[in-house]
């Protein structure tokens, strides 16, 4: 079998190229879709079963995010975002760890040699994905910032006077403060890319090395690190809209 850095094509539709991430990432999009809406159709004042499970899930995100926040009125408000992005890189993590979901696929020949491409693949561990969803998280993070402090106060973040005392010394944080802006695309997308690209990668080479009971410790290792990964990068967003609806004195 053949490791790919870049998502496999599995087929086309029109002139738009299908991978084996974005397939994933689409039906995980639908479990979710579907799995509200069961759940809202039969939603009753005394919660049991999937209902029971969501509210928990609900109620402990929204108290986190109450907790770091400090507000609620904007914590119901990024709610919706936050736990959205949590469930969506945790199922699809996870969802990239069943059995066969790195070895059963379309087989193709390749300088004479036959290898799989397989039908799943984590969105996680697609760079195209976590650089896009590293950019709307950013994109989100300065249009908050701007909206709580307006455009003039929240610019004052990154262009400072260089005759303001100290001087130049607020000038040179504002330009730190603003290269490191351009660096969380870089920490979002690679931090996740490349640890569930590892993870994955470790578990094929171990499932062809020794296929029975061997490779179980590193499966419960990465269902671990996949639910980090995902926790990470929601706590992560959300830190850093708080530090943005924060003047730059503070």
């Amino acid at each position: 079998m053949e490791i790919s850095i870049a998502a496999e094509k599995l087929f086309s539709i029109g002139g738009l190229p299908v991978t084996n991430a974005f397939l994933i990432g689409f039906l995980v999009s639908v479990f979710l879709i579907l799995l509200t809406q069961i759940v809202v159709k039969k939603m009753a004042l005394i919660p049991r079963g999937a209902q029971n499970v969501l509210e928990v899930i609900f109620e402990g995100l929204l108290s986190f995010i109450e907790s770091v926040l400090g507000d609620k009125a904007q914590a119901r408000r990024f709610f919706p975002l936050i736990t959205t992005i949590f469930l969506f890189i945790l199922v699809s993590n996870w969802i990239g760890l069943l059995p066969g979901a790195g070895t059963i696929g379309l087989t193709h020949l390749k300088d004479g040699q036959a290898t799989i491409v397989p039908f799943l693949r984590s969105t996680s561990a697609d760079l195209n994905f976590t650089i896009a969803l590293s950019i709307i998280v950013v994109l989100t993070i300065q249009v908050s910032g701007i909206m709580a402090l307006g455009i003039v106060k929240y610019g004052k973040k990154f262009f400072v006077s260089p005759f303001h005392k100290p001087y130049g010394l607020g000038t040179i944080m504002g330009l730190l403060e603003l290269v490191s802006e351009f660096a969380k695309l870089l920490s979002f997308s690679f931090r996740l890319f490349g640890n569930i690209f590892a993870g994955e990668i470790l578990l094929i080479v171990m499932l062809h090395l020794v296929p029975y009971f061997i490779p179980l410790p590193f499966l419960f290792l990465e269902v671990f690190v996949g639910f980090i990964q995902a926790a990470v990068f929601a706590m992560l967003t959300l830190v850093f809209l708080k530090m943005a609806m924060m003047e730059g004195a503070h």
